[in-house]
């Protein structure tokens, strides 16, 4: 079983950056594919980014593609997001999850293991 803990969330101006970390405890993130996802208040959890566990395919969410990029540092067993040009409707609390899949999903129900979030606000 692993253990997940994001990092790196706070507020930013529009136009800003951040860069989240995912970090793996428990068993070697490499097993794993891995995703970003997000849930604004009132809204469901949506797919944000992920990286395949093998190739290090990565796939987006067309409202992000372009702006973040996701990667993974085996070595240290985290997961980066980089997001750049960020807007007020990118804030949401973020989550990072892993899936012991080989293949990338983009639906919440494949992945088993979440880490708690953490809060990105964008601010206009």
């Amino acid at each position: 079983q692993v253990q997940l803990v994001e990092s790196g969330g706070g507020l930013v101006q529009a136009g800003g950056s951040l860069r989240l970390s995912c970090a793996a405890s428990g068993r070697a993130l490499s097993m794993y594919t891995m995703g970003w996802f997000r849930q604004a208040p009132g809204k469901e959890r949506e797919f944000v980014g992920g990286i395949s566990k093998i190739g290090g395919y990565t796939y987006y969410a067309d409202s992000v593609k372009g702006r973040f990029t996701v990667s993974r540092e085996n070595v240290k067993n985290t997961v980066y997001l980089q997001m750049n040009s960020l807007k007020p409707e990118d804030t949401a609390v973020y989550y990072c999850a892993a899936d012991d899949s080989v293949g990338l999903q983009t639906t919440t129900s494949f992945y088993d293991y979440w880490g708690q979030g953490t809060q990105v606000t964008v601010s206009s």
